[in-house]
């Protein structure tokens, strides 16, 4: 019969993840996008200040009643995407803990709104939340509508870093260009951009993309964590690894008057924990723990993570830190656990 999970491994884990690493993106601020001068659109946007505010009331209004019935039932009417995943995850751990994740609360205030000014469909629309009431940092949050008897649902949502600069965008009366995965006069298309920051990931310092980007919040909160996990998995003869890989046509994008793009994409990622010989590997918190459930541990435990990425990609030409991919915000949250 095995014995437990080594003490120091579960002791090291532990500690990383209850104290906070990759945590601290919910107290930090970002800023919030200015705005551009009213002269340099040629079009107009078909959706109005009005109109965002009451799609976003609608899709708010849907998440409220999801929380309390502690329920992601109908949940899919005003949710999609990567969205859908965490936050059906969220109210599967809420039913088991007895309390919703505080990293799920989403403020109602905007600060800021990116309207698109393109006739045709799919359509994206950002918006920038206000601070919540306990000063977690402002969402970055992606509505898209497929078609146009379809309802607005919100995609994808990423908590701004502290200190974030983010690109000028339009006045949202003359609206802003949405962009594509291709486009084209960037130091990269935003598809080879978010690639290229799954194999940051991956690799950190040791990918051939390094210099190409600045350092973030959570590449050092992945690097810590990764570090103090892994002391505690070398005394116990374990092993641990995070592969990240990015999803086919999982990114929205909005073009900046600066010239660069504004990327919200989808990145998958497993980390997976094997225990030294003889060991059980268990979850690590109380998320990995309800949602593991009644699952029998073995020596292997799979964690599998669904994060969101914001990237800011700058116009080519640039030189120095101006010519540098930033990863402005992230969402990131386990949704599945189980024992290889």
């Amino acid at each position: 019969m095995m014995t437990r999970f080594g003490r120091t491994a579960t002791k090291a884990l532990a500690i990383a993840l209850s104290a906070g690493l990759l945590v601290s993106l919910a107290a930090c601020e970002g800023q919030v996008p200015k705005v551009a001068s009213p002269d340099s659109s040629t079009h107009a946007p078909d959706l109005t200040v009005k109109q965002e505010e009451q799609i976003r009331t609608k899709i708010l209004d849907t998440l409220a009643a999801s929380d309390k019935a502690v329920s992601a039932d109908g949940l899919a009417a005003r949710v999609t995407g990567p969205e859908l995943e965490i936050r059906t995850s969220q109210l599967a751990v809420a039913k088991a803990t007895g309390s919703l994740d505080k990293l799920a609360t989403i403020p109602r205030g905007m600060t800021q709104t990116v309207i698109p000014t393109d006739d045709g469909w799919p359509r994206t629309v950002y918006t920038i939340t206000t601070t919540t009431e306990d000063q977690q940092s402002k969402r970055l949050l992606v509505f898209t509508q497929d078609s146009p008897r379809q309802n607005y649902k919100l995609w994808g949502l990423a908590r701004l870093f502290q200190g974030a600069e983010l690109p000028k965008f339009e006045v949202p009366k003359l609206g802003t260009e949405m962009g594509t995965a291709n486009d084209a006069k960037l130091v990269a298309t935003p598809a080879k951009a978010v690639e290229m920051y799954a194999d940051l990931l991956n690799k950190d310092a040791q990918s051939e993309y390094n210099a190409k980007f600045k350092d973030d919040l959570l590449r050092q909160e992945l690097r810590t964590l990764d570090q103090t996990v892994q002391q505690g998995m070398e005394a116990n003869k374990g092993t641990q690894q995070q592969t990240f890989t990015v999803p086919k046509d999982q990114l929205k994008v909005m073009r900046s008057t600066d010239g660069g793009d504004l990327v919200v994409a989808r990145i998958d990622s497993v980390w997976t924990r094997q225990a030294g010989e003889g060991r059980e590997s268990l979850p690590a918190n109380n998320n990995e723990k309800a949602l593991f459930g009644n699952g029998k541990a073995t020596s292997t435990m799979k964690v599998t993570y669904v994060n969101v990425i914001a990237l800011y990609i700058p116009p080519a030409g640039g030189s120095g830190d101006a010519a540098k991919i930033t990863a402005v915000g992230a969402e990131r949250y386990a949704v599945k656990v189980e024992a290889l």
